[in-house]
């Protein structure tokens, strides 16, 4: 496909659709910044919008903004394609770009807009899987992948797609959407300081159903003490480390550790860094009840028992459930 294709959403919950449709057009906000059809650079551009939109004072606010401006602005061409969504028909309207960039305030609720011609629409409920889920994102503008480009310009066309598709199409995608979940919740984990990361690890064991407790120790490092009692006086007496660092903690670090689990206490290992080949090999082979967790064990701990957190443990890593249809 020569031609790129582009996904404009029409505002808040779609309520510009029917404008983009009827006058041929579509268009985007930050009306604020008003005419940026000369602005040379996105470094120019972020600019601007630190000077402009003072609800905007995080740099990825800024550089999001930023980002989508310059591709409706520098990056569309004439003669590419554009779709939006009306997601309460379900449908994908489709058009080809007629102009270059434009600021106008009387073309309606938003002013950076660019001319279209509307070719047709298509059903959501034609598409294949993969490319549902491409045109899933979030974001007000992004570029559509060719092999999902093509399938919407041949249903467009009124070609028949092949039906080559079956329920592996839909696992693959809910693997990945899991696997972008798990990356997105080490980001925010990776983002605490060292106490948050205690903090974390004693609220996960306490939604778990266990009693806490952080003691200091001479090294001025801390402990983290749990068992049923909370006081390491009821089975199980479990000791946990808590590593927040970005490299793997080898075998010397478990040797340190397994004196700690005498008398009968159980251990818990957590390195977000991970952990060597020796290590591992350390902790198989001690007398001592010692498990290892590194940052994707961490992750599944924290899903199975989000549920169960208090508040405090909650603001430390927010996050919100997705339901996923089977």
């Amino acid at each position: 496909m020569k031609n790129k294709m582009w996904m404009v959403r029409a505002g808040e919950g779609a309520n510009l659709f029917n404008n983009f449709k009827e006058k041929n057009y579509v268009a985007i906000g930050w009306n604020e910044l008003g005419d940026i059809g000369k602005i040379t650079s996105k470094e120019e551009l972020k600019e601007l919008i630190k000077q402009k939109i003072e609800l905007y004072r995080k740099p990825s606010q800024i550089s999001t903004a930023a980002g989508q401006l310059y591709r409706f602005v520098f990056e569309f061409k004439k003669g590419d394609f554009v779709i939006s969504y009306d997601p309460n028909n379900r449908i994908y309207l489709v058009g080809e770009i007629l102009s270059d960039y434009i600021y106008d305030k009387k073309i309606g609720e938003y002013h950076n807009y660019r001319k279209v011609e509307w070719k047709g629409s298509i059903n959501r409920d034609k598409l294949s899987p993969s490319t549902r889920n491409t045109l899933g994102a979030i974001s007000t503008i992004f570029s559509i992948n060719e092999n999902a480009a093509n399938e919407i310009i041949k249903l467009l066309r009124g070609e028949v797609l092949e039906d080559d598709l079956d329920q592996e199409d839909i696992e693959d995608i809910k693997e990945d959407m899991e696997s972008r979940a798990t990356e997105l919740i080490k980001d925010k984990f990776s983002e605490l300081d060292w106490d948050e990361m205690e903090e974390l690890v004693a609220g996960i064991l306490r939604a778990m159903g266990y009693e806490t407790f952080i003691s200091e120790r001479i090294d001025r490092g801390k402990d983290i003490g749990a068992s049923p009692d909370g006081l390491l006086l009821e089975e199980p007496r479990i000791l946990i480390e808590v590593k927040h660092r970005k490299g793997k903690m080898g075998a010397e670090a478990i040797r340190s550790f397994l004196p700690l689990l005498k008398g009968g206490r159980k251990g818990l290992y957590i390195s977000t860094g991970g952990f060597s080949k020796e290590a591992k090999y350390e902790a198989e082979r001690s007398t001592d009840q010692i498990t290892l967790i590194d940052a994707n064990n961490l992750v599944k701990l924290i899903i199975q028992n989000y549920d169960n957190f208090d508040v405090d443990t909650k603001l430390l890593i927010p996050l919100a459930k997705i339901y996923w249809p089977i």
